[in-house]
């Protein structure tokens, strides 16, 4: 593949490529933002798998824990190649500018291109941490998959993002199909008791227990090993789709799962938590209906106060090194998201949503500030990026 001039096209919020250089200077400017590591650092650095590490979230918490943490070890995540009609995969480039990184600061963290699902996968990057590290201190599980192939029993489960119960669900939205962000109201229905299982599947807690177990059953896990799995509440006015949705059922699945894994890990002095994170424009994120409205209120009311996801990372991190304590709920979970729930704020979201038109939207929301953050997400529209210069979008995946 050659050196061309790559351009956002797609349909909504997706796009069909993404740009190598902006992918690159995404990495860059995370790296920007909490570089250089604090003073002084343990000799000895600790070893974490991070699965899902390409995107959102989980790509926020590889670059926090590679530049601030001093984290070594392995990101795990699935992404799409180079082709000759397409770019790769936004988190393809994201991925070598994070090797690129860790390189460049000194730390041994690999990557592997793999279904985190699949039992072939596991083994892989288990014998990798056995022959290259000797053990674990972190496993950080941020999966946000549309599908899970079970491996006892063969089967594919389809993830859906559905209300529960008889009635469906009623909710504001954007469009973007036309030339200007519009308001429009749209209808969910309810997800059947098959769906909703099935969501359970993919995006409960039962990967990431399978994942512990194999770390144990190969005596990987070091003493005081721990483990976060990442979730979210969000607003009241997200929650018919989202935390009483079918979505929500996977997430209080996957919060379950931690009190499981806790006597699990006992042996080894070890803890499993889940930490609920703020609201933030992520390719996962961006999908559920409602959300990119409620964002975009958001970041109206409080502007540069919203704290993204690298900036809750650093602070995860931080607290998983006892840099400073956890701050846990009453359900023991770490949370990450008192900016976003706090009462005024979200005072202040409901009236601009409950009062919303589609003639006073552009006064009460940052629908465009949201339509560039999902660019961003592809590469696009990031400062210090010359756009019309040509840029060779078939990359290597990085050595291990």
């Amino acid at each position: 593949m050659t050196a061309r001039v790559i351009e956002p096209r797609g349909r909504g919020f997706l796009l069909f490529d993404s740009h190598p250089v902006g992918c690159e200077q995404v990495i860059t400017d995370m790296a920007a933002r909490v570089w250089p590591v604090p003073e002084p650092r343990d000799e000895k650095r600790p070893v974490a798998l991070v699965v899902g590490s390409s995107s959102g979230y989980g790509v926020a918490a590889t670059v926090a824990g590679i530049c601030r943490a001093g984290v070594q070890g392995i990101g795990l995540c699935l992404e799409k190649p180079p082709t000759e009609r397409r770019t790769a995969a936004a988190g393809w480039y994201r991925t070598i500018a994070t090797a690129e990184l860790a390189a460049k600061v000194g730390g041994d963290f690999t990557f592997l291109n793999g279904d985190a699902f699949a039992d072939a996968t596991k083994e892989q990057v288990l014998d990798l941490i056995a022959t290259r590290f000797g053990g674990i201190d972190y496993l950080i599980y941020s999966v946000a998959a549309p599908r899970r192939t079970d491996p006892l029993t063969g089967r594919t489960h389809q993830s859906v993002i559905q209300p529960l119960g008889a009635e469906g669900h009623s909710t504001k939205t954007l469009d973007f199909s036309g030339d200007v962000p519009a308001l429009k109201q749209i209808r969910i229905e309810p997800a059947t008791e098959e769906e909703a299982a099935d969501t359970v599947k993919v995006m409960g807690g039962e990967d990431w227990a399978l994942w512990v177990d194999a770390l144990n059953g190969r005596g990987l896990l070091r003493p005081g090993f721990t483990t976060v799995a990442l979730s979210y509440i969000g607003s009241h006015l997200t929650s018919a789709i989202y935390r009483q949705g079918t979505i929500g059922a996977a997430k209080s699945h996957l919060e379950e799962t931690a009190a499981t894994l806790r006597d699990r890990l006992s042996a080894v002095g070890g803890r499993a938590l889940t930490s609920v994170n703020g609201a933030a424009v992520t390719q996962a994120s961006s999908a559920i209906p409602g959300i990119a409205l409620y964002l975009s209120f958001l970041h109206a009311v409080l502007g540069e106060g919203m704290r993204s996801p690298l900036e809750q990372s650093v602070d995860l991190w931080e607290q998983l090194t006892g840099v400073k304590p956890l701050e846990l709920d009453a359900e023991g979970r770490i949370r990450l998201d008192g900016w976003e729930l706090d009462p005024a704020v979200q005072a202040a979201v409901t009236e601009r949503w409950e009062s919303a038109t589609p003639d006073n939207l552009g006064e009460l929301a940052d629908p465009r500030w949201f339509l560039d953050e999902v660019n961003r997400l592809y590469g696009f529209d990031v400062p210090g990026v010359d756009y019309t210069q040509p840029c060779e979008p078939d990359l290597p995946w990085p050595t291990t």
